[in-house]
């Protein structure tokens, strides 16, 4: 009888344990065999699954008997799949190795640190808009780069005049004139023509935009206080690619460009040329214009040859020819009106630049850079006028030498910028020329796989303010494939020019030249602080997230000061400006959806004789939301919603929070798509709740603009692919 109860005893725990099988498993990266924290491990048709420790170490539990098949992920790298019988004649660990691949670890070239390594290699915190998102947001707004960088987290692109749309570019809070904006690495905007270089810039041809936030002095020299913006324009492949766009707009604009490249043996070329129109516009019906009159001809063309595999140059020009006016719209209309309030921007830009590379393998190169930028612009507002003649240049040799695991990189270059103003009345001029020479070096360590140090010098002579000597550091700490950190921070520097916002606003009317026996170049030091993390949440849902930490504290800024009835004169206080505040990014995808989140706290401070001030025009919370629903190469709706906090104003009042809501469509073929958007299609509008200028139509003071005047624009077009 004992028997027979312990065999069935025996039985019962054998038929319990039918469907209890377990398996344990060890996930890593295929490339360098370390553990992928966060991977996920599923049985497939089942709920069963696990998410691995930071050992990358998995246990599945209650497996059925049979064939079962397991698969397992991790955001960014190929599945794997194994079918096993189970129960398991042996109860080992097995060891899975996942391959890199995917949209997600696609390879990103970074060319601003000069480094050219991927995106994910670098301690350097760089931004990339490409792709598909730098298509979208093209789509929008066509004819500039505005849209393009104010709908990026931490950067604000401030307006600087209600009826002409001239803007300038905000890193983190502070002012446009502490940002650099460069094209393939030239310094091409800045002074003078640094005013209407947003409104400038047409997007087709651009293969993508870098931003570096925070000091970035020792990479391209002085300027770069807030950061830099890189625009990298696409160059010829091993295909053909012909592309036109067509765009109009429900307030009359069109939009026409083309781009062009391809390759004949060891010749390339790009050829880029566009057509922008404007009409006056007036949604708010006060007499102004929001949207300006305006005609803008774009043509670039650049060549590529290669003279050995080895050795390679290129060379291009790009001109830009406008005539721009906003103002009483019944006169920009034709009607005879007296007395009528207008501002007439007419420029002509021609830059000219050249590449030269000649590499002894694939981690030793040279390269050779020079640019000349001749630029012209007329301000006519009423009977006053100013205008003047830029010219720039920017010549740099380097040379990059080492391998994978230790790589420097040193050079020189000769920075010229000069102004000259015609002289039209009997105030003094503002001209300058200016001279810097800079030698710099840069260290790249792979100290180990979990560890990366980035390092930098750079000492550069300005002929009217000195010597300036700008260290900066960047570490990365790769905890996992799901976490990395970066940390860095260095010094930067501004020579003081007459060519900044506030003067921007006055059309440089009665601002006088600055003192340099009087004044001193801006000097700050700052440092950036993120965390990167990415996982499968319940085993369906892609997720990223960013969080950045930032602070900058500037010394002795210039400030543009209304020192007797009418003149401007730019003074130095004792004091400094500090900006500090958290940029946080969310990145959801679940299947054909994704949803993206950023959310900026920015906190900007003038400190002056003692007193703190709050610094005007920054939105100290900011909130940026964008829900995609995609199908590859055929569809794509997008809905936006971005949100900004009061605003303290220059005049003392404080601007009221809004949101901006948009909806964008695009049908593609394989030739061709349309695309269809709704932009600010709540018609949030700084004129419907708040005054844009005091005084009369004929002579308006106008106040700071801090929300859209343009409110709800329609736009659509067409894109051809040949």
């Amino acid at each position: 009888m004992i028997k027979i109860l312990f065999k069935l005893a025996i039985f019962l725990v054998a038929f319990n344990a039918v469907g209890q099988n377990s398996l344990e498993a060890i996930i890593k990266n295929a490339e360098d065999k370390m553990p992928l924290l966060g991977a996920n491990a599923v049985v497939s048709g089942t709920d069963i699954g696990a998410t691995a420790n930071i050992d990358g170490e998995v246990t599945l539990t209650k497996i059925p008997n049979g064939k079962q098949t397991i698969v397992f992920s991790f955001v960014g790298f190929a599945s794997e799949e194994i079918t096993l019988d189970f129960p398991r004649t042996t109860q080992d660990t097995l060891e899975i190795f996942l391959e890199p691949g995917g949209e997600e670890m696609e390879e990103v070239i970074i060319q601003s640190t000069r480094s050219r390594r991927s995106i994910a290699d670098l301690p350097t915190r760089v931004e990339v808009i490409s792709g598909e998102e730098l298509t979208e947001k093209g789509n929008m707004k066509p004819g500039d780069i505005r849209m393009l960088l104010n709908e990026t987290t931490g950067i604000q692109t401030q307006q600087t005049s209600a009826i002409s749309g001239n803007s300038s570019i905000r890193i983190q809070g502070l002012d446009g004139k502490y940002t650099q904006l460069l094209k393939d690495g030239y310094p091409l905007y800045s002074g003078f023509s640094g005013g209407l270089s947003l409104l400038q810039i047409v997007p087709l041809d651009l293969q993508q935009v870098e931003v570096i936030k925070g000091s970035s002095s020792t990479l391209y020299g002085g300027g770069a206080i807030a950061g830099l913006v890189n625009l990298i324009s696409k160059t010829p492949g091993e295909e053909r690619e012909l592309n036109f766009m067509l765009n109009a707009t429900s307030a009359l604009g069109l939009d026409l460009s083309g781009f062009y490249a391809d390759t004949y043996g060891k010749l390339g070329t790009t050829v880029f040329a566009s057509y922008n129109l404007g009409s006056p516009y007036d949604p708010a019906d006060i007499g102004l214009t929001a949207i300006p009159e305006f005609n803008r001809y774009t043509i670039n063309p650049r060549v590529f040859y290669e003279f050995s595999e080895n050795t390679k140059l290129d060379v291009g020009v790009n001109t830009t020819v406008e005539e721009r006016t906003g103002g009483n719209i019944a006169y920009l209309e034709g009607e005879d009106v007296e007395d009528p309030f207008f501002e007439r921007n007419n420029t002509a830009r021609t830059t000219l630049q050249s590449g030269f590379e000649h590499s002894w393998n694939d981690d030793n190169r040279f390269n050779l850079k020079n640019s000349f930028s001749f630029f012209d612009r007329e301000i006519q507002t009423g009977d006053y006028i100013f205008a003047g003649n830029q010219f720039a240049s920017y010549n740099e040799a380097s040379v990059v030498l080492g391998g994978d695991k230790m790589e420097w990189i040193g050079g020189l270059n000769l920075w010229v910028d000069s102004f000259e103003q015609d002289i039209l009345t009997d105030a003094p001029v503002v001209d300058y020329e200016h001279l810097t020479y800079g030698a710099f070096v840069q260290n790249n360590w792979r100290a180990t796989d979990w560890f990366q140090l980035e390092s930098g010098l750079r000492t550069d002579y300005q002929n009217e303010y000195g010597w300036f000597v700008l260290p900066r550091i960047s570490a990365m700490f790769t905890i996992s494939d799901a976490i990395t950190t970066r940390i860095g921070g260095g010094m930067g520097y501004k020579t003081p020019s007459v060519f900044t916002e506030d003067a921007e606003r006055l059309q440089f009317r009665n601002v006088m030249p600055i003192d340099v026996s009087t004044t001193q170049a801006e000097n700050s030091i700052g440092g950036n602080f993120d965390i990167n993390y990415r996982t499968e949440l319940f085993e369906t849902i892609e997720f990223t997230s960013n969080t950045l930490f930032f602070y900058t504290k500037i010394d002795k800024p210039i400030i543009l000061e209304n020192t007797a009835e009418g003149v401007f004169e730019y003074l130095q206080p004792n004091g400094f400006v500090e900006s500090r505040g958290i940029e946080a990014n969310l990145k959801f995808g679940y299947k054909d959806f994704k949803l993206f989140t950023g959310y900026t706290y920015a906190d900007v401070d003038r400190t002056e004789n003692g007193n703190t001030f709050e610094m005007p025009l920054v939105s100290k919370h900011r909130l940026n939301n964008v829900l995609m629903y995609e199908q590859h190469e055929k569809l794509k709706i997008g809905l936006e919603g971005y949100y900004f906090s009061p605003q303290q104003l220059s005049d003392g009042a404080t601007g009221q929070e809004y949101w901006i809501f948009g909806l964008m469509m695009e049908k593609l073929w394989e030739d061709f798509s349309i695309f269809l958007n709704f932009e600010n299609f709540t018609d949030t509008r700084q004129t419907r709740f708040d005054s844009i200028y005091t005084g009369s139509i004929s002579n308006p003071q106008f106040r700071d603009i801090y929300a859209p005047v343009d409110g709800f624009v329609v736009n659509g077009g067409i894109k051809l692919f040949l």
